[in-house]
């Protein structure tokens, strides 16, 4: 049996990316709504870029996955043909401040609730114990306390739409880590903190009472999560194991 590479390869079928297809239906939608506000004659809330601050809510959907890299001993060993993550999608709600810097650059704070987005892992066995399956798929419930911290570009405002890009640091906080699902016995173990990077690009729509912000980024965790367990079969066969997020959200600000 041919084992698994470290790395998979870039496929349309590969579950992980397939959810960049799927941002057609946004583009597609953002276009509509930037020709509705060329058309707009009248202009919403001029003033609202010369406020030193302001806040706002966050609504969120996420399809994150494991980005995992195997160690020596997978290829040593029989007993795990392949492990390979499966995405999943999750919720999340939070808060919003922005800060004024100056014409065309901000900071902001959007600390968030971030819940599902479970994290799975699919093993195929070399050999089984009696009543085991070749097939196993570990299910790593997660409910996390985002932490995000970021910076705003904003292009010039046009009527009433105006561009933006981001990018920042976050820092997660998973408050499933200590549950007795995550805890068991034969389960891989991760670690409870993890420290990561964001970058996306977002559109302001200004109304007459709210600007609508939606905004799509990736959200990628740089520390290594695995908590290595040498004796656990499902867990001695990686080496690293890195968290990977692609994030829609919609922004309410005042």
């Amino acid at each position: 049996m041919t084992r698994q590479t470290t790395k998979d390869h870039f496929t349309l079928t590969n579950p992980r990316y397939s959810i960049l297809l799927k941002q057609l239906v946004f583009v597609t939608a953002l276009l509509v709504f930037v020709k509705a506000a060329r058309a707009q004659k009248e202009i919403y809330r001029m003033n609202h870029d010369n406020l030193p601050y302001y806040f706002g809510l966050t609504l969120g959907y996420n399809t994150s996955y494991l980005q995992v890299s195997k160690s020596p001993k997978f290829l040593q060993s029989d007993s795990i043909m392949s492990a390979e993550p499966v995405s999943s999608g999750g919720i999340a709600m939070g808060l919003l401040a922005t800060l004024r810097l100056n014409d065309h650059f901000q900071f902001r704070a959007n600390p968030q609730l971030v819940i599902g987005g479970s994290k799975y892992i699919a093993y195929t066995l070399g050999s089984s114990k009696p009543g085991e399956a070749l097939y196993q798929k570990q299910v790593l419930p997660a409910t996390l306390v985002s932490f995000p911290f970021q910076f705003k570009f904003n292009s010039d405002r046009i009527g009433n739409f105006r561009t933006y890009l981001m990018a920042g640091m976050k820092f997660d906080m998973d408050l499933s880590s200590n549950s007795a699902a995550r805890n068991a016995d034969d389960i891989l173990k991760l670690k409870r903190y993890d420290l990561g990077y964001e970058a996306g690009i977002g559109f302001n729509f200004f109304l007459p009472f709210v600007t609508v912000s939606p905004e799509i980024k990736i959200s990628n965790g740089i520390t290594n999560i695995h908590q290595l367990d040498p004796s656990l079969k499902y867990s001695n066969i990686f080496d690293k194991i890195q968290s990977r997020m692609i994030v829609f959200s919609i922004h309410l600000e005042d």
